[in-house]
């Protein structure tokens, strides 16, 4: 039996048709699985940290340093695939993914307020090895001063730990006069016009709540249908992915650095089925035994060189009040080690929180650019 030239033809240009589309899915297969991978890797390295280590500063670094390798991974995902994403059901998804980067960017906004507080916090931690000079002789005139410091800071903490008071980041906006515009001024005569130099986080309104900004960036957000799944080849599930790592990572921050109107009672459920749902899970759960300890239930942030600054204010406090001047040689040698304490503290943040705040500005800028690129692309296919 002969087959019509036509029919011949049309069956080879189905066949090539087929096997291009297949090997097209299996790329993005291949992708999408790589990126669940790298998601799960991440995570599991940051969940495996010892009780000392989580919610310290290095710790909340390699959190955004996650964060950012997967915002970077998902971007190039959507870029790759924009003829897809600006199609049903991928466009309503994707739509939803920027309205709740939009809202983490208040986040970011609030968090840098936030590392500003605790860096005029360590300015006046650092007046205690100042005053208490190990070349120096303790007398009580520079003991007093010390100690004057540590009830001051004492003070904003407490104030910052009341989510009630109507003080909220006066602190951090009273610094800010003498410290971020400074800075500003200096990067003007330097001609420094970068788009990091640029972004300066604003102070929010009193009625703008941390707490009340996760839940907007949480709400309806559910695993994808699996009509969505099949019909989006899967990219309903990245899309779904870094959703919930967005989320997770603004929780996060918001756990650890002072933050207005903080809170961690968050509805965060992940279904089991998925690679990367253990760790995240893991380290919710380990955070949320953090908030509840006794010590910490009241703290302004669950950082735990936050934990270290109560600490030492105690134990100075503590000791201030057994001794007698002038001092005997045993107890300036124990003065002398609180001191060192101190000292300990001020240079972690003092190493720490610069860093920190570049992290959080960069996050801010990714999440801009991902959504600008993303949003054009929709409107332009």
């Amino acid at each position: 039996m002969r087959f019509p030239t036509e029919y011949l033809g049309s069956s080879i240009l189905n066949l090539r048709s087929t096997q291009v589309h297949s090997m097209e899915n299996s790329s993005l297969e291949q992708e999408l699985n790589l990126f669940q991978k790298h998601v799960t890797d991440r995570f599991n390295e940051l969940s495996s940290v010892s009780s000392n280590d989580l919610l310290s500063l290095t710790w909340v670094r390699k959190l955004l340093d996650a964060f950012l390798c997967c915002q970077e991974e998902f971007r190039m995902i959507l870029h790759n695939h924009r003829l897809k994403v600006c199609k049903p059901p991928l466009d309503r998804l994707v739509n939803e993914f920027y309205e709740r980067s939009v809202k983490a960017l208040d986040i970011c906004n609030a968090i840098s307020d936030g590392v500003e507080m605790v860096r005029q916090w360590e300015k006046l931690l650092e007046i205690v090895p100042c005053a208490l000079d190990h070349k120096r002789i303790i007398s009580e005139g520079k003991f007093r001063r010390a100690k004057k410091a540590l009830v001051d800071l004492a003070i904003v903490m407490v104030d910052e730990s009341n989510e009630d008071s109507n003080n909220v980041f006066s602190f951090a906006s009273r610094s800010r006069s003498f410290g971020r515009n400074i800075v500003n001024r200096d990067r003007h005569h330097r001609g420094d016009s970068s788009v990091f130099g640029q972004f300066r986080p604003w102070s929010e309104s009193r009625n703008w709540s941390a707490i009340r900004q996760l839940q907007a960036i949480g709400n309806n957000l559910y695993f994808p249908r699996n009509n969505d799944l099949v019909a989006s080849n899967g990219i309903a599930l990245t899309i779904y992915t870094m959703s919930t790592i967005l989320l997770f990572t603004m929780w996060a921050l918001v756990a650890a650095i002072p933050c207005q109107d903080r809170g961690l009672h968050l509805n965060f459920s992940i279904p089991w089925k998925l690679s990367w749902t253990a760790p995240v899970t893991l380290l919710h759960e380990r955070i949320l035994e953090e908030s509840k300890n006794g010590e910490r239930k009241n703290s302004c942030g669950l950082l735990k060189e936050i934990q270290k600054i109560e600490k030492c204010d105690r134990v100075i406090n503590d000791l201030a009040d057994s001794l007698q001047f002038p001092l005997s040689k045993d107890k300036e040698d124990e003065v002398r080690v609180k001191v060192e304490d101190v000292v300990n503290i001020c240079e972690s943040l003092k190493d720490g929180l610069d860093p920190l705040e570049r992290q959080i500005r960069e996050v801010f800028h990714r999440i801009v650019c991902c959504r600008m690129e993303g949003l054009d692309s929709l409107h332009r296919y």
